[in-house]
Formats: C-alpha cells, sequence, structure tokens
C-alpha cells in the first residue's frame, strides 16, 4: 500500500537524520567543542524527531462511513473490521489512534462527567487516573474489536445534566439526542477516548483522529480549537447517496475550511459511491453520474473537483480482505491514498526540515566558528614564537608586555560585556513582564470577574474583545523587547569581533508571529461561535462565561506557555556563543602569555614549544575537515526526498 511505504520511507528519513544528528553531538563531546546548551538543544532536536507525529482527522456528520474508511485504509490487514461500523452513529466521541510504548495496548476513556468542570481534555491528559483503561488484546481480532466498541457507548441522563455536561437542548444538536418516554436524553458516555495500538503505521508516529458527527452530538473545546487545526490532513467525508446536505455544509465551514481559503492538507471523500453501482446502467454512465455528483461538492464547497475523492470505502475493505485487485479498482480507493500519502508526507517532511535543518545549521555555524576562532589564535601565537627565534632577551621581554597589555585590553572590552549582560537581564525581564503567565493570569482573572458582573450582553462582548486586545498588546510589546535584545546583541557581537577577533556571526532571531497568528485565529473563532449577538441572546451569562474560559482562553494560555518557552530558548542561544567564546578568548590569551614567560626563563623551550603548537594545528585542521563532513553528510541526509519504495533521493 501506497501509504503504509510513504510513511515507512519517512519514518527511515527520520532516523537516518536522528543519527546523523546523534553522531554529530558525540563528536562534538569528544572534541570538547560541546557545552550545556548546546547540549541542551541537540538533545530537543533528538527528541522532536523521535517523537514527530503525523496526525490524520477524519471529519464528517454521522452515517457517511468514516469509521469504515478508517478500517479499509488502515486495517484491512486484519482481515476484518477493527473499528466499529454500522449503520447509523458508531463514533461517539473523539477517538485518536496512536502508539505510545510506554504505555501497555489499551483503550484510555475519558467520562463525559469531566465535562462539568472546568479542565479540558490537554488538562487531563496529565492525570491518567481519570481515564478509564480498557486492556487490548492485539492477539485477537474478536477481542481487539469488542474493547474498540467501547467507544459507541452512550447513557441516557435529563435533560438539566445534558444541559450542564455542555449539550445544546435547544438548538441545532436537538434532534440528534434522542429523548425516551421519561423525557431523558441519550449522550455519550465518554468524552475522548485514546486506543493505544501497536499497528505497524502508528509506531512509525501516525496518528489517527476519528470524529463524531459534530453538528449532532455536541462541539469539544479541544477538538475544534487545537486537534483539527493542528491535523496534517483533513479527510471530509460527504456521503454520495446525500451529496453535500445543510449539516455537513455547517461543518465544512465551522470546522474544516481554513477561513484564510488555505485549501492544501484538505481533502474531501464523497463516500458510497458502490450505490449507484447498478447492472442495468452501462459503466460510461455510472462514471458520468459520480463525475456529476463530484462537481456538484466542488461548487458547493468551492473546492478543486480534483480534491474530491469518490470512494467506496465498504468495496475497498472486502476488496483488500478478498485480495480482489478488481474491486478494489472499482472501490477508488487507491486513488485516495494516494493524495493522502502526496499530501501528507511531503508537507510533514518539509516542516521538519526547516525546524531541523536551521536548529542544526546554527549549532554547526557555532562549532565551526569556535574551531575556526581557535585555529586563528594558534596561529597567532604560532607566528609570535616563530618571530622569537634567534632573538634576545629584550625582544621577548618586548612580545611578553605586547600580549599582557592585549589581555589587559581584553579585560577592558569584558567590562563593558558584563555591563551588557546586565541590561541583557534587565530586558529579559521586561520582556517577560509582558510575555510572562503572570500578566496573562491576571488578565484572565480581570476579564473573568467583569464577565460574571457583567449587566447586559455588549459588557460580555466587551470584555472578550477587551481580553483578545490586552494579550494582542503584550505580543506587541514583547516584540519591541525581542527586537530591542537582537540590535543590542548585534551590536556586542559585532564589537567584539572587530576588537578582538572573536567568530561570533550574527545573532540567532525569534519572532512572536506564530503566536500573533494563533491570537488571530483564536479570536476569529470567538467572534464567529461566541462573541455573536444571536450567542450573546441565545446563552445565559454563565454558560457564555464558561464556554469562553474553557474553549478560548485556555488555548491563548497554551499559545502563552508555548511563546515563554521559546523565548526562553533563544535567550539562552543568543548569549551562548559569546559566552563561549569570550572564555576561549579568556584561556588563549592566558596560554599566550604563559608561553611566551616560559620561553623568557628558558630559552631552549621555544622548539619544543612551537612543535607543540604545529601539532595542534594540524590536530585543529583535520577537526574542522571533520566538522565539514560531518556537517555535509547530515544536510544530504536531511534534504533527501522520500519515496513510495523507501528509497532515499538526495535533492540538494
Amino acid at each position: 500500500m501506497l501509504l503504509a511505504q510513504q510513511l515507512a520511507a519517512y519514518a527511515e528519513w527520520r532516523s537516518r537524520l536522528g543519527d546523523r544528528i546523534e553522531g554529530f553531538r558525540d563528536w562534538l563531546a569528544d572534541n570538547e567543542l560541546n557545552d550545556a546548551q548546546t547540549d541542551l538543544r541537540l538533545g530537543q532536536l533528538l527528541d522532536r524527531l523521535r517523537e514527530d507525529r503525523l496526525h490524520v482527522a477524519f471529519v464528517a456528520e454521522f452515517s457517511r462511513g468514516k469509521s469504515e474508511l478508517i478500517n479499509a485504509i488502515f486495517f484491512a490487514d486484519y482481515g476484518s473490521r477493527m473499528l466499529p461500523s454500522s449503520a447509523g452513529r458508531t463514533t461517539m466521541c473523539p477517538t485518536e489512534l496512536m502508539y505510545d510504548p510506554a504505555k501497555p495496548p489499551c483503550v484510555e476513556l475519558l467520562p463525559i462527567e469531566t465535562r462539568e468542570g472546568s479542565a479540558g481534555v490537554a488538562e487531563y491528559r496529565r492525570f491518567p487516573d481519570e481515564w478509564r483503561s480498557v486492556p487490548l488484546d492485539v492477539a485477537s481480532a474478536e477481542a481487539m474489536q469488542e474493547a474498540m466498541r467501547h467507544v459507541s457507548e452512550t447513557v441516557r441522563v435529563d435533560r438539566a445534566t445534558a444541559g450542564r455536561l455542555g449539550f445544546d437542548l435547544d438548538g441545532e444538536e436537538a434532534g440528534a439526542l434522542r429523548a425516551d418516554a421519561d423525557g431523558r436524553v441519550e449522550i455519550p458516555r465518554w468524552r475522548h477516548a485514546i486506543i493505544n495500538f501497536p499497528h505497524p503505521l502508528l509506531k512509525q508516529g501516525l496518528v489517527i483522529l476519528d470524529t463524531p458527527g459534530l453538528n449532532a452530538i455536541g462541539t469539544e473545546p479541544e477538538l475544534t480549537l487545537s486537534l483539527l487545526p493542528n491535523a496534517h490532513a483533513v479527510l471530509f467525508i460527504l456521503a454520495a447517496d446525500t451529496g453535500v446536505t445543510q449539516s455537513d455544509l455547517a461543518v465544512w465551514k465551522a470546522h474544516v475550511d481554513a477561513p484564510s481559503g488555505r485549501k492544501k492538507g484538505r481533502l474531501v471523500v464523497l463516500n458510497k459511491i458502490d450505490g449507484q453501482w447498478d447492472e442495468l446502467k452501462r459503466e460510461a454512465e455510472i462514471d458520468a453520474e459520480i463525475a456529476r455528483q463530484v462537481d456538484d461538492c466542488a461548487r458547493i464547497l468551492d473546492l478543486p473537483a480534483h480534491r474530491i475523492f469518490p470512494v467506496s470505502a465498504q468495496k475497498g475493505l472486502v476488496a483488500k480482505i478478498n485480495d480482489d485487485p478488481a474491486l478494489l479498482a472499482r472501490s477508488r480507493l487507491p486513488a485516495l491514498e494516494q493524495a493522502l500519502s502526496g499530501e501528507l508526507i511531503p508537507a510533514r517532511q518539509e516542516i521538519v526540515r526547516d525546524d531541523s535543518g536551521s536548529e542544526f545549521d546554527e549549532l554547526a555555524a557555532r562549532a565551526a566558528g569556535l574551531l575556526e576562532s581557535r585555529l586563528a589564535g594558534l596561529r597567532e601565537q604560532l607566528a609570535e614564537l616563530t618571530e622569537l627565534r634567534g632573538k634576545n632577551r629584550g625582544v621577548v621581554e618586548y612580545m611578553m608586555g605586547k600580549v599582557r597589555a592585549e589581555k589587559e585590553e581584553f579585560e577592558v572590552g569584558l567590562q563593558r560585556y558584563y555591563a551588557v549582560r546586565s541590561v541583557f537581564s534587565a530586558l529579559t525581564n521586561k520582556l517577560f513582564a509582558h510575555l510572562g503567565l503572570d500578566s496573562l493570569r491576571a488578565l484572565t482573572q480581570s476579564t473573568r470577574e467583569t464577565m460574571q458582573e457583567a449587566a447586559f450582553s455588549r459588557q460580555l462582548s466587551e470584555a472578550m474583545a477587551n481580553f483578545f486586545a490586552v494579550s494582542r498588546e503584550a505580543l506587541e510589546k514583547s516584540r519591541g523587547e525581542v527586537d530591542e535584545i537582537h540590535r543590542m546583541m548585534e551590536a556586542i557581537y559585532r564589537k567584539f569581533a572587530v576588537e578582538h577577533g572573536l567568530k561570533l556571526g550574527s545573532p540567532a532571531r525569534f519572532s512572536l508571529l506564530r503566536y500573533e497568528k494563533e491570537l488571530d485565529r483564536l479570536e476569529t473563532w470567538c467572534d464567529t461561535h461566541l462573541n455573536t449577538m444571536f450567542q450573546l441572546l441565545r446563552h445565559e451569562k454563565s454558560h457564555l462565561t464558561q464556554k469562553f474560559f474553557e474553549e478560548v482562553a485556555m488555548q491563548v494560555r497554551r499559545a502563552f506557555e508555548h511563546a515563554n518557552r521559546h523565548a526562553e530558548g533563544w535567550l539562552k542561544a543568543i548569549m551562548a556563543p559569546m559566552e563561549t567564546q569570550v572564555r576561549e578568548h579568556q584561556i588563549r590569551l592566558k596560554r599566550r602569555l604563559e608561553s611566551i614567560r616560559r620561553i623568557h626563563q628558558a630559552t631552549d623551550t621555544l622548539e619544543e614549544r612551537i612543535e607543540e603548537l604545529t601539532h595542534v594545528e594540524s590536530t585543529l585542521t583535520g577537526q574542522l575537515a571533520a566538522l565539514a563532513a560531518l556537517v555535509a553528510g547530515t544536510r544530504q541526509a536531511l534534504h533527501a526526498e522520500v519515496d513510495a519504495d523507501d528509497q532515499m533521493v538526495v535533492n540538494l
């Protein structure tokens, strides 16, 4: 299967790249070119490569065949359906299929009652005892099917309880929430499910997200604000017998179609085309009918027709299980798999390549700069000692005085460096005063109090708008501090390079743009789903307040947490080259002075010292050549392309 081959090739590419970077880290340690900051950054880079995941989300209203499509694409090798798939609703809660080797195979289920609290699913992931765990017997297909059926479970509760748990009994969900004669409502038993399953594709980092019918059984904040927007590919499934219904269109516009119009990674599947197969029609007539449906879907969804894939998931699954190539071809499933692999793998590889490449290049440049600085200093010392051949004691004393003066001059420069460190510390404090979580907590608390005390809808609306305005202002002020820190470090880099010959290059850059865009995305979502006149008039103040803090403020906090971590890493990265080279220069000056002092005391050590330095020069030259080879090999691995035959194709 092409997708499986592509994923295996991508995993192999990632593994080879990780091996290269691991070798680079070991080489730095062996040659005393590493420091704590370099070790930390390389360790984090390797962790990111090892933990890299490819997220594919399947989205649709119920009864469109999502689970059957997942079975057909990923689990046909098991010879039966793994995920429950039957008429009506099967997946009742968002379900993630993944593999974590640190856990045993199991189905983890988060009770729906956790919705009554203010914590999101992401928070509950930190507390395993809140989840019910069902063992998964991977040796038995029947036992696995039974365990996975838990995602279909429902419970009946009274209307008040359903309302507290976030189900909209008076809106669009009302028709899908079944009430019995006693007025009790059927709702999902579980809020979220995680299936930890050692499937080969999941072992390679694939994560599959199976969603319930979003308009039918309630919207989970984690789903709409995090899991779906961050998925690398989203498959939106329609049914060929119904086309694009109003409910489908609402799901597409609200949860799948990117607000900016970005279509990459968004594929539409027109499922159940076997309903068009009619023995009384010619094949050309059937194809024409399917093509007409594709064109209609493309027009309604404002999507190119080539991004809509008519398939029969059920027939494709049967064809794979029975090894029936003709039926598989007629199901058109291979075309979807090829498109999915073509969208998913290259897009993710490009992201990983860009992130890993920039980090590696910076660390490699730092190592090369350190070696070149050592070599330049050594050659300067070697030239000084060579000039002393045959010279009298007075010349040696002059040379010693010259180096001592240079050392004193550098120590004067160090005072400027320490002053810069003091200013750097002050600017860092100002940066975190704006970007830090303490300020965000204060804003969150004041916004909550304002919303709770609001007497009119307008005050609620203004409080939500003010929350985003103040958050955005904090990012803007932080951007100013970041720019000032970068300008200051650029100036001091340049000054020490000119005055003392340090090989510093340019300081690393840092941008808050991704967090500004995330804030824009969250505000757009809020203005569409919460801060509207319809929502303000329809829902109680307490309901809107709770949804705002559960669904929006939590995501803003998460964005600020990430921004803080990245800012801390950048601040360490921007100071580390300076600290390393200043320390190196100090050591080098001390050694030069000590060397000339020894020669002054005993001139017969001059030739020995010259020979010793010549040997060190040869070692440094060899280290530079070895580093260049390591860097070239890593870049070659980094820029290798993945193909379906699991072959690495170099693309430099």
